[in-house]
Formats: C-alpha cells, sequence, structure tokens
C-alpha cells in the first residue's frame, strides 16, 4: 500500500508530495499533469522489475508513441533538469517468495524507499544516453511512529495486522561515498556481516529489482509491493476474448482473462453449490449498473477448450462477453477483481466514469470503493490490502466522491534557471484528513471545486439518489461527498436555504 509519494523532476511533477489513504480521486482538466502521477508509481513499479532502460520505455509519453529519455524529465524552455527522485512511503506483505520460489519474512512492514537518477549522455555515439543512479536507500518508520504517518486514521486492529516487526537503525539499502564514487549497499536483515557493495553509476538495474530471500527478505517483499502497482488500461478486445483452458486465472491489467478467473474463482472452495453462489454474486452487483441481468455464467466449450463469460438477461436470452459494452464489461472486470483475494496491491484506473451512463456512476464509484481494504478491520482473506487510485474530469464524479478522498489537480507556473514551465499541484478540500495533517497547505479553493460542480443539475441528481437508495447498503455508504459540502450548498444552482 502506497501511503505517501514524492516526486521531483518527472514530467512535469515538481517538489509533488501526496499522501494516500485506500482510495483517492484525482480531478484535473485534460493536460495539467493528473496521469503523470500514474506514469510515476508505474515507472517505480517498472524499476522494481526491469532494467532501468527497459523501464522507461514502458512509460507513454503524451502522443502515445515510445518514450524519449528526455522526455521523463522536467523539461523547462528548449531545455529539461538532469535528475529526478522519487521518494515511497509504502507498506509491504508481511511475507512471500522471490523469483526461485524462496520464502521470505520481513523485519518490518512499513518502509520508505527513495530513488534518485542522473540523465547521462555518453560522448561515445554508440554508447548513447541513459539513466543513472545516483541515490538509492531503503529505510523504516519506526513502529511507534507509524500512526502518525497513517494520516487517513485507520483502526488500531488495522494497523496492528499490517505495521509489524521491528529493525534497528541500520538501513536495508544505503548510498555512500567510497573513494569517490557512489556505492549503493545492501544490508543484511539480521544485522551483522559485510554488505554487498555496488558502484552506483554502472547499475543497469535498480538493487531493489535484484533482492533475493537469503541476503534480504525485506528488500525482496518491498520489490513485490512495488510490482504490485498496477495500472488499469481496460481493453474492449481483451475484455470481449474467451480464454482457453490453460489461461492464467487472474484479470491482467489490460482486462484479459476475465472468463478464467471468474470460473476458477467460482470452483475455488470445492464446496457443493459454491459456483452458483460465486455466479449470483457477480450479477447482483452487475445488476446496479445494468437492470436486465438475471445471472452471469461461465460457457465450457469442451471441443475447443475455451471459456467464454455470458450474461443472462430476464428473457433467459444469453449474450457473450463479445456483444457486451464496453462500460458493462469494464465494470464486471472490476466486480471479478474484487472477488478475487490474490489481487491485492494498488490499481491505478484513468476515468472510470467512461461508457458508464450518468445515472450509474454513484454505482461504479460504489464498487470502486469496495475493491479498496477495509481500514476498520483486520487485513486477512476476506479484507485484502488492496488499493485504488482513479483520476477523472468528470463533474459527475467529483461530486459524489467523499471529500476526503479527492485531490484537485492544479497547474502552477514555475521558474528553472531562469525560464517558466508549466508543472502541477495536487490540493485537498479544508476540513479533511489531509488538511488536518498539513494545515500550512493551501486547499483547493471554492472556486475551482464550482467549475465541476456548478453543470450539475437538481433533476438528474435526484434521479441518482432514487436509484442508489435502491440499492443495498455497503460498509462504504457515503459519509459526505463533495457536493453535500456545507461551505459549497449556498454556491450551488438551485440552492434554497429553507
Amino acid at each position: 500500500m502506497l501511503t505517501r509519494l514524492k516526486v521531483n523532476g518527472f514530467k512535469n511533477l515538481s517538489n509533488v508530495d501526496v499522501s494516500f489513504g485506500p482510495f483517492t480521486c484525482i480531478a484535473g482538466v485534460n493536460g495539467v499533469g493528473k496521469s503523470n502521477l500514474f506514469d510515476a508509481i508505474t515507472f517505480l513499479s517498472a524499476m522494481a522489475d526491469r532494467p532501468l532502460m527497459e523501464a522507461a520505455k514502458c512509460i507513454r509519453d503524451e502522443h502515445g508513441g515510445a518514450t524519449d529519455i528526455k522526455s521523463l524529465f522536467l523539461s523547462y524552455g528548449d531545455d529539461f533538469v538532469r535528475e529526478m527522485s522519487f521518494e515511497a512511503e509504502m507498506i509491504i506483505p508481511s511475507d512471500g517468495y522471490d523469483d526461485l520460489g524462496q520464502q521470505a519474512e520481513a523485519s518490518i512492514t512499513f518502509l520508505v524507499y527513495r530513488l534518485k537518477l542522473r540523465y547521462h549522455e555518453s560522448g561515445d555515439v554508440a554508447a548513447g544516453e541513459r539513466l543513472e543512479i545516483e541515490q538509492e536507500e531503503l529505510t523504516h518508520v519506526k513502529l511507534g511512529e507509524a500512526h502518525s504517518h497513517l494520516c487517513f486514521r485507520p483502526s488500531v486492529k488495522w494497523r496492528k495486522s499490517v505495521v509489524k516487526g521491528r529493525r534497528s537503525g541500520v538501513a536495508f539499502l544505503s548510498t555512500s561515498e567510497d573513494g569517490g564514487k557512489r556505492v549503493v549497499k545492501l544490508h543484511q536483515d539480521k544485522g551483522g556481516g559485510r554488505p554487498r557493495s555496488f558502484l552506483a553509476a554502472s547499475l543497469p538495474r535498480t538493487v531493489i529489482s535484484s533482492a533475493n530471500a537469503a541476503e534480504s527478505p525485506t528488500a525482496l517483499l518491498a520489490r513485490r509491493e512495488m510490482q504490485a502497482w498496477r495500472l488499469l488500461q481496460l481493453e474492449p478486445s481483451a475484455l470481449r476474448a474467451s480464454d482457453p483452458f490453460n489461461a492464467p486465472i487472474h484479470v491482467g491489467a489490460d482486462g484479459a482473462h476475465m472468463a478464467a478467473t471468474l470460473h476458477h474463482l467460482a470452483r475455488a472452495n470445492g464446496a457443493s453449490g459454491a459456483a452458483p453462489a460465486v455466479y449470483a454474486q457477480v450479477a447482483n452487483r452487475l445488476s446496479e449498473l445494468v437492470g436486465d441481468v438475471r445471472d452471469v455464467l461461465i460457457d465450457e466449450d469442451r471441443q475447443r477448450e475455451l471459456l467464454t463469460l455470458q450474461v443472462k438477461d430476464r428473457d433467459q436470452r444469453l449474450h457473450a462477453a463479445r456483444a457486451l459494452s464496453d462500460g458493462t464489461l469494464r465494470f464486471l472486470a472490476l466486480v471479478i477483481l474484487e472477488l478475487d483475494p490474490h489481487a491485492c496491491g494498488l490499481l491505478c484506473f484513468e476515468e472510470p466514469e467512461n461508457g458508464i451512463h450518468p445515472d450509474r456512476i454513484e454505482s461504479m464509484l460504489e464498487l470502486l470503493k469496495q475493491l479498496t481494504v477495509d481500514t476498520t478491520e483486520k487485513v486477512g482473506p476476506d479484507n485484502p490490502l488492496r488499493q485504488v487510485i482513479v483520476n477523472t474530469h468528470s463533474p459527475a464524479v467529483v461530486a459524489r466522491v467523499e471529500d476526503g478522498d479527492l485531490l484537485v489537480a492544479e497547474p502552477k507556473q514555475e521558474v528553472v534557471h531562469g525560464q517558466r514551465c508549466q508543472t502541477v499541484v495536487f490540493s485537498w478540500l479544508s476540513d479533511t484528513w489531509r488538511a488536518n495533517a498539513w494545515p500550512e497547505t493551501r486547499p483547493v479553493s471554492r472556486g475551482q471545486l464550482l467549475s465541476y460542480l456548478n453543470p450539475l443539475s437538481d433533476a438528474h441528481d435526484d434521479d441518482a439518489e432514487t436509484a442508489s437508495s435502491s440499492r443495498p447498503t455497503t460498509k462504504y455508504r457515503p459519509s459526505r461527498r463533495v457536493k453535500d459540502r456545507a461551505d459549497l450548498q449556498p454556491l450551488l444552482p438551485g440552492f434554497d436555504p429553507e
């Protein structure tokens, strides 16, 4: 779980410092840079798994083409800064396995990972450009200080179920000067012994990306946590595809393998009658979006060894996934993800309102909240450590999200080396947990919020409320949405002081 992220020098992110709870909605106009925060998270995840240059090529450019390394750095005028830095505060799993299947157990589960990269261009044309590690560190947050870092205020039993272990003052990864050269050191978990040293300038990948269970199980599990940070880019072709019998049993980042995953979940515990119950649960959730749903099931074509997801309507007609709308398929993918206890980690999801009727946006937001960990209960198989961050420019989404879950991305002009450049700042509402934690930071202005809320009409809102009231109550029933704030009500159209 990513609890805080600091980024400087990556794309248009300059001195960005954002804290996250289980669910966060980032709102902003197109082109402001809200997606760049997703790219920073994706970049960190890729660098925990691949060589630096391969990780850089995973990051999309603004035109959807191949990434130019220079474009990853903050630009000003015709030039760009030569350094970028990241600091990720995170809660990692307490145990797991390395690439060879060896079990690892973390010494402590609340960590801070720091990475600084420099652009390096060799005079040798054949060598070309590359990314060079300036600093890599992995330290821990003391157990006694954990509550002050978790500003969204989870329950004590939740905190104790995820923040575990103890550690001396020794870092798991550190960077120091040795003979005038920067050296990254990998320290053993149990203390004692000489750390392994790596010359930073010659590293083709981060040290954490090569951690294993034998040397540093905590660094390995930090790597596993970052590898679980995913950007969901649900593609219609992947969502509609049937699966072979031997397909992966977890939904992919593009939405692939829905049929295989649901088929597996329906038979996972082997209990008699379990499969119909799982299918009924999916159908009930889907009916919140599409009223004409009677059942959801998986067709097993044994001759072709294919699994196909199907939806049965109230007239008993079957509709294969290939015949369903994009919005219905996106909703189904999230429902199946919610049911999968192994689908843990951070999920970034762009514009969840796409393909969804405005009257059903409330259903989508409820589902996204259901995907996240319940911070009032212990983490376990029925409450996986799962986190969701979405971005949007939709007034209908902003109005209905809880005010403590909202971040607003706004453009900001900065001067870098004497030249102006546009960066992005992320602001939050007053009287929320972020405002309480950082009272000196200016909250988002009411005028900025009203640009999202003024287009709402009373009639449409009443229809949405009526539709929402017919649904079963969930554990995440909204306490106060943005549009319900007392300081905004007098400014909205149709306000009646009586």
